[in-house]
């Protein structure tokens, strides 16, 4: 009991300092917060934690190897660097329209917005990749000396840690948005869609 203790500790340790890391993940959470209000962090983490678990079983079942291969990485990488480059380009386009649509809490019913964005951003940052085919998988081998309970604690802790790191970055965005005139939402948002065109340069730059 007690290993499987130090395993659910230490995978939420390590998720919760990588998800505290500035990133495309938190930058469409304040965005999405802006718009749809504090459902939206736990909402992004949502479809995040779905396509882990998928990779999860990816790794534990032998595909390791497959996604640490150069020319992978460079697809990765390229298709990373792309998306986030639409992204940041979009918002920073259509940021008095989105200011707007926020103040005016439109779209708001949707659920399915911050869902596949984090599904999206996920998929499409190879640095992801990178983390669970290296320190994800040293966690996941450990892990499967425990069995399936073993690897439950693993993923139940670094989902965990996503969980409260971004539920808490939605709180104090949606707490404080009605405090804000609209062109501090259209200041964070240009600043966001800056934040995601310099990470897919950069993805782009290394796929280079």
């Amino acid at each position: 009991m007690f290993s499987l203790l130090t395993i659910f500790v230490g995978a939420f340790v390590v998720g919760l300092s990588g998800a505290m890391a500035p990133g495309p993940v938190l930058t469409v959470t304040i965005s999405e917060t802006l718009k749809r209000g504090f459902k939206a962090g736990p909402l992004i983490v949502l479809g995040h934690a779905a396509l882990e678990i998928v990779l999860l079983l990816l790794i534990a079942g032998g595909l390791g190897p497959f996604f640490q291969h150069p020319v992978v990485t460079t697809v990765f990488l390229s298709a990373g660097g792309s998306v986030l480059l639409w992204m940041g380009g979009q918002m920073i386009l259509t940021n008095k329209q989105t200011t707007e649509d926020a103040l005016n809490a439109k779209g708001a019913d949707s659920p399915y917005g911050p869902v596949l964005a984090g599904i999206v951003l996920s998929l499409t940052n190879p640095f992801w990749i990178i983390w669970w085919v290296t320190v994800g998988m040293g966690f996941v081998m450990q892990s499967l000396q425990f069995g399936m309970a073993g690897l439950l604690s693993f993923y139940f802790g670094h989902i965990l840690a996503d969980l409260a790191w971004y539920s808490f970055v939605s709180f104090s965005v949606s707490a404080g948005r009605r405090l804000c005139p609209p062109m501090i939402y259209r200041v964070v948002f240009i600043a966001c869609g800056i934040a995601l065109l310099g990470l897919g340069g950069l993805f782009i730059a290394k796929a280079i």
